[in-house]
């Protein structure tokens, strides 16, 4: 089963400024819950994503456990949206696509994540007890943390 998530956040700033900041692969660790331990293991430096980057990182989405997890940046339209793919992680698909719209005081950015667990029934199971909250959780701490990070813009 393919479960969908989307989630849209106003965020006070230019477009610039939000295509700076959620095109470098290494601010994603700072919005990211710290316990799911996000290391970025792809040496970018200040690299702005493009259409077939891959990008390697560990991360402890359940229980503690590491894992590898390596995406590939499948589409980029400049400044108004990029897209993520799963190609080695936890799930049968993970597709992510961030949206900016301008607005006249700022930015909305929208996300839209499709994806899909294995094991058949048992991933629908571990689905509905625990990954459809973790995915919420996730998305939770980051517009709270975003909240934070980009109030000093007001």
């Amino acid at each position: 089963m393919i479960y969908q998530f989307k989630s849209e956040q106003f965020l006070p700033i230019t477009m610039d400024t939000a295509w700076e900041f959620f095109s470098s692969p290494g601010n994603l660790a700072k919005i990211t819950p710290p316990e799911m331990d996000f290391k970025v293991l792809t040496h970018l430096g200040e690299q702005e994503i493009y259409n077939k980057m891959l990008i390697d990182y560990t991360v402890k989405p359940l229980f503690g456990v590491p894992l590898h997890w390596q995406t590939e940046i499948f589409m980029v339209d400049k400044p108004n949206c990029f897209a993520d793919r799963q190609l080695k992680g936890p799930y049968t698909l993970w597709e992510h696509k961030h949206t900016f719209i301008e607005k006249d005081d700022g930015v909305l950015m929208l996300d839209e994540v499709k994806y899909q667990l294995p094991l058949g029934i048992i991933g629908q199971l571990v689905h509905s007890v625990l990954v459809k909250k973790k995915v919420e959780n996730i998305f939770a701490f980051r517009a709270k943390v975003l909240d934070q990070i980009f109030k000093k813009h007001e």
